[in-house]
């Protein structure tokens, strides 16, 4: 896909404003593709279309829903290489990540495809012999969607499947930054029969993003977003009091005990810190070590980090790829900048790479920052790229005041706990502000457990049997019975 429009209606479309955008190789800085720009004026379109659909769409059978979910499913699995050399020459990541990517995405639409046929309801007890009282679920109706660039059909799988599993409509507005691995996918949902209107996918900027929020006919939000991009929802979205789910910033930190496991937990961290060019919520952006270990510790990690091979996405060889924006390299050195100015030491990486071909791209040199001070802005803010911050404890601390530094930051979405002591290791666990957990382990995503934030990282909760029911609305029907 060189080009795309905007899918509403069940078909492709130019803007009402006729704005187009490029999208660029992050690699290479040239131009991939084009995007139509939705505005408002779109937003409102898709709504009417939608609002009609979705009456239909609820009455539908949860068996002839699944059909269209699987088939869709199906058709992506088909051009899985296709979509995935789209998504990696948009977003930057090497094609072995966009390849998992999307195998992911396929087994979250085939889980809810499933999923939606287990939605039962209830006959509660009364306190009357002739009163009957029953709960049913259901749909919320049109859903607004924000997907962010970093795992764009990952993401858009997450809020897509549920919701049209759920019976509703749903109107989504994908990045700017990559927006084209997406309009294959939506592709796939057209070739799979799905009723025109349900699925409008209106790639846009703020414009589009406070239509959403706005609208008096959109029922609820679901966003993946910066924690501001989040406050800003919920302001816009109050005056029409929308049900919002809102999976936010984050600020992981990543406990290494004085018993783990050095080498197992350096290349943990190194991957969670490094993948995606650090460009991951639930990354690792504070290393917390026990002081007999840190130096062992560090030296492993900065090892790791120097394994990393950083090139094009296209290249076989590139276990790390180019940063999305420019953006991200700006605020990587000065996280970096601001640590060494604390007395903090750089033992691997933190600067630009310039060299030939990678000159034209937005390439980093994946850092180990080392005895960083817990006031550090990598310690407090989430970098969102190739960074990690390490700060040395004493080994001497009991299971509270650690997680009391561990939770000693406003974000609550995912940690880290590395350690040999497993009833140490889950004590700990338990005393963590987030919403997500990895115990010796680097990766909470589990396709049917609930992900989500706590704290300033947001609330509501996607994946698992929580993220169909989030999509859903009870009711409850009090009858009196005669006979």
């Amino acid at each position: 896909m060189s080009g795309r429009g905007l899918y509403l209606g069940g078909g492709w479309t130019e803007s009402v404003s006729g704005e187009r955008l490029d999208v660029t190789d992050p690699g290479t800085g040239e131009t991939v593709g084009s995007t139509a720009v939705a505005g408002a004026a779109d937003v409102d379109r898709a709504v009417e279309a939608a609002l009609v659909a979705q009456r239909a769409w609820a009455e539908t059978g949860a068996g002839d829903r699944a059909a269209i979910l699987h088939a869709a499913a199906d058709r992506i699995a088909e051009r899985i290489d296709e979509i995935a050399r789209v998504l990696t020459l948009e977003q930057g990541k090497p094609l072995a990540d966009s390849r998992k990517e999307i195998g992911f995405a396929i087994e979250v639409f085939h889980y809810y495809a499933e999923e939606g046929k287990r939605v039962g309801g209830s006959l509660r007890p009364t306190q009357r012999r002739d009163i009957r009282s029953i709960v049913q679920w259901a749909p919320v109706g049109v859903v607004g969607a924000v997907v962010p660039w970093n795992y764009p059909v990952d993401l858009y799988a997450w809020k897509v499947g549920p919701a049209l599993a759920a019976g509703d409509a749903i109107v989504v507005k994908p990045p700017l930054e990559s927006p084209l691995a997406i309009g294959l996918v939506v592709e796939c949902f057209h070739d799979a029969g799905l009723p025109s209107g349900l699925l409008s996918d209106l790639p846009g900027g703020v414009e589009a993003g406070e239509r959403i929020s706005q609208h008096p006919r959109i029922a609820m939000v679901t966003a993946t977003a910066s924690t501001a991009t989040g406050q800003a929802i919920m302001r816009s979205a109050a005056g029409t009091m929308k049900r919002l789910s809102l999976e936010l910033g984050g600020q992981s930190p990543f406990i290494v005990l004085d018993d783990a496991d050095v080498p197992a937990a350096a290349a943990a961290a190194a991957r969670r810190s490094f993948s995606n060019a650090g460009q991951i919520c639930i990354a690792v952006n504070r290393i917390l070590v026990a002081d007999p270990i840190a130096d062992e510790f560090v030296a492993a990690v900065s090892a790791e980090a120097e394994r990393i091979r950083i090139g094009h996405g296209l290249d076989p060889s590139t276990t790390g790829g180019p940063a999305t924006t420019e953006a991200v390299l700006g605020k990587a050195e000065r996280h970096i900048a601001d640590a060494v100015e604390r007395g903090a030491v750089v033992t691997t990486g933190g600067r630009r790479l310039v060299d030939g071909d990678l000159s034209r791209g937005h390439y980093f040199e994946p850092a180990v920052v080392d005895r960083v001070p817990l006031d550090a802005l990598a310690m407090t803010e989430e970098t969102f790229g190739p960074v990690v911050a390490v700060h040395r404890y004493d080994a001497g601390l009991d299971v509270d005041a650690l997680a009391d530094l561990a939770n000693d930051n406003a974000a609550g979405l995912a940690a880290y706990v590395f350690g040999g002591d497993l009833d140490r290791a889950w004590g700990l666990a338990e005393r963590l502000e987030v919403g997500g957990v990895g115990v010796n382990i680097n990766d909470i995503t589990e396709l049917q457990a609930p992900f989500g934030g706590w704290k300033m990282s947001g609330f509501g909760r996607e994946l698992g049997p929580e993220g169909l029911t989030a999509f859903m609305q009870q009711r409850h029907i009090r009858m009196l019975r005669r006979y």
